[in-house]
Parts: C-alpha cells; sequence; structure tokens
C-alpha cells in the first residue's frame, strides 16, 4: 500500500470516530421522537455524517483525519473544492465506488491514493499538505 493510501485509511479512521462521537453527543442530546427504527438507524446517522464530512471540506478542505494526517482536499485545478463536488464525492463513494473500486483495482492503485473513484467522479484530488 503507498503512503499516501495509508495516510487516507488513517484519516478515515480517525473520521469515523469522530463521527462516532457526535452521534453518539447528538443521541444524547436530542430525545428520539421518530417511531421508525430504521430510519433513525440508517438516514440519521447517514444525514450526520455526510453533514459533518460536507461542512469540515467545505469550510477548509480537511477533515479532522485529513488534518492530523497531513492532508488536503482540492479540486483538480488546484482550488478549493466546491459544495457540489463534495456532495458528489461523498454521495458517489457511499453508494457506487466501492463497485468501481472492485473492476478497476489496477487502475486506481497506479494513482497512488491520489485518486479513489469517488475523486475521478467529483473531479477531486487529495494531496500532502505543504508545509509552510
Amino acid at each position: 500500500m503507498k503512503a499516501l493510501s495509508k495516510k487516507r485509511s488513517k484519516a478515515m479512521f480517525i473520521d469515523f470516530i469522530a463521527a462516532t462521537a457526535a452521534l453518539a453527543a447528538l443521541e444524547a442530546a436530542v430525545p428520539k421522537k421518530i417511531k421508525s427504527n430504521p430510519v433513525y438507524s440508517v438516514v440519521v446517522p447517514t444525514l450526520v455524517v455526510w453533514g459533518l464530512e460536507y461542512a469540515q471540506l467545505a469550510r477548509s478542505g480537511q477533515t479532522l483525519g485529513y488534518k492530523a494526517q497531513g492532508l488536503i482536499l482540492e479540486s483538480e485545478d488546484g482550488h478549493k473544492p466546491s459544495g457540489k463536488q463534495i456532495a458528489k464525492r461523498f454521495l458517489y463513494r457511499d453508494i457506487k465506488s466501492p463497485i468501481d473500486l472492485i473492476k478497476n483495482r489496477e487502475g486506481f492503485e497506479k494513482l497512488e491514493g491520489a485518486k479513489l473513484p469517488h475523486d475521478v467522479y467529483a473531479h477531486t484530488v487529495v494531496k500532502v499538505r505543504q508545509s509552510i
């Protein structure tokens, strides 16, 4: 596994821990008013995770995990990603990206972790943040 892929994996784990903590805090703070258990079990956590990711990436191009690993998300043209790119990226990642990765693993391995299927779809790239 390439160094950038390892950093992305570690960042994803950190983001998972942060989202889990946010969900636990939300569950403790907000009374469960939704009667449908599948909605509460699937939809609410998904929306919270997507919302956290969107807010962090829109603000700075980094999630907590990306910041800890020294990574940054950029548009292919080197600018900050647009809101539409961020949304396309996480929607595609959670719906179709695993299938694309299985179909063309070698093609994405050549990109050394900078681009995964959801990055290709959203025209984004993950880079190691340059120190100033």
